[in-house]
């Protein structure tokens, strides 16, 4: 059935000031074509013609800003167009991701039955990159022992030089499977491009979008997209802002509405960013963990490992981050950190690892 959505903010500016600008997001059945984007334009009083108010998202999504609120009846007409799957309008100060758009948090469940953002911290961890069958399941068996409720694994690494290994490719995400089988932890990894993006849904429990990919937004908004339907992890550029970040979480949300999800599916993560700072790798932004809760309805978690660079600063790190109010954490471990064949400088142990979690287990007080 079409709807007409709006929450309780925008609703209250349809009768309120006529300066109130709005932001519109119509979604549009494959069959509506051009001739059903002209009808929905011309009810919205811009004459049937795109111009630089609105913005196209193929396959069928439109997004236009305009100068003032849109009465409901106008949603309502809008709604009722051949070829419009749903209608949804804002303020257009607010955001999908934030809680003005609703004040719910959205807690994301994963494969393993757990739900992250639930209140408790959520352990994600294990190596850089894939290497061998063997290795992987190893690492996901101990990281489960110290409480994971979900494993990492890099299969596409993107690498700074060309010469650095970068992964397995899908031999790689067959041998997660296998640790998915043995242990029972669904396991994220990163697409690097939408090429990918098949491939990655058609094995993994959940996708990531990497720091250097943040910007990449034709990669967000076809992750969102992407009839698979599963989580996504997105990790926050390393030279971007907290606005910037929530803007690339924002084509995510279009992605997710176009899909006809009902939920985000969404989940940030604060790596740490490029600061003059050369003692650490990056500089973890605790700050942004309270912040980006407040400001959106999102999971936040951090990711001390990319942010330390070195493997002693990697529990204190994510110590701070935890007692920040992390929903949770992205830890890379290896049984032989020194012989990783990615980033073994910044990955710990799994003894090292279960250490952490008793102490931080402490610091929020979860059993």
């Amino acid at each position: 059935m079409k709807t007409a959505k709006r929450n309780g903010k925008a609703a209250a500016g349809a009768n309120g000031s006529a300066a109130e600008k709005t932001t519109v997001i119509l979604c549009f059945e494959p069959e509506a074509g051009a001739a059903g984007v002209r009808r929905a334009l011309a009810a919205l009083g811009l004459g049937g013609e795109p111009d630089n108010r609105s913005r196209w998202f193929e396959p069928g999504l439109l997004t236009v800003r305009l100068d003032a609120p849109v009465p409901l009846e106008i949603q309502e007409r809008l709604a009722g167009l051949a070829g419009v799957r749903s209608v949804a309008a804002m303020p257009a100060t607010h955001r999908l991701v934030s809680r003005a758009f609703t004040r719910e948090d959205s807690a994301v469940a994963l494969g393993s039955g757990a739900l992250l953002g639930d209140g408790r911290l959520s352990l994600i961890a294990g190596p850089c990159s894939v290497e061998s069958e063997s290795q992987v399941c190893e690492i996901a068996e101990q990281v489960k022992a110290a409480d994971a409720v979900a494993l990492r694994g890099g299969v596409f690494k993107p690498r700074t030089s060309p010469y650095s290994f970068g992964g397995l490719f899908e031999r790689g995400l067959e041998f997660l499977v296998r640790a998915r089988e043995r242990t029972g932890l669904p396991f994220v990894t990163e697409a690097l491009d939408a090429e990918q993006l098949d491939l990655v849904a058609r094995y993994a429990d959940m996708i990531q979008i990497g720091s250097r990919n943040m910007s990449n937004f034709p990669l967000l908004f076809k992750a969102g997209a992407h009839s698979a339907g599963k989580p996504i992890l997105l990790k926050r550029g390393f030279a971007s802002t907290i606005e910037e970040y929530l803007d690339a979480a924002e084509y995510v949300l279009l992605g997710r509405m176009l899909a006809g999800a009902d939920h985000p599916g969404l989940i940030l993560c604060e790596r740490g960013i490029r600061t003059f700072e050369t003692a650490t790798r990056y500089t973890l932004d605790v700050a942004a963990i309270p912040i980006l809760q407040e400001r959106s309805r999102l999971p936040v978690i951090a990711d001390p490992s990319h942010a330390a660079g070195n493997r002693k600063w990697v529990p204190h790190l994510a110590k701070a981050a935890a007692a920040a109010g992390a929903d949770g954490l992205l830890i890379e471990v290896h049984t032989d950190p020194d012989r990783a064949w990615c980033d073994g400088e910044q990955t710990i142990t799994p003894r090292q690892l279960a250490e952490l979690m008793t102490r931080i287990g402490e610091i929020r007080g979860q059993p």
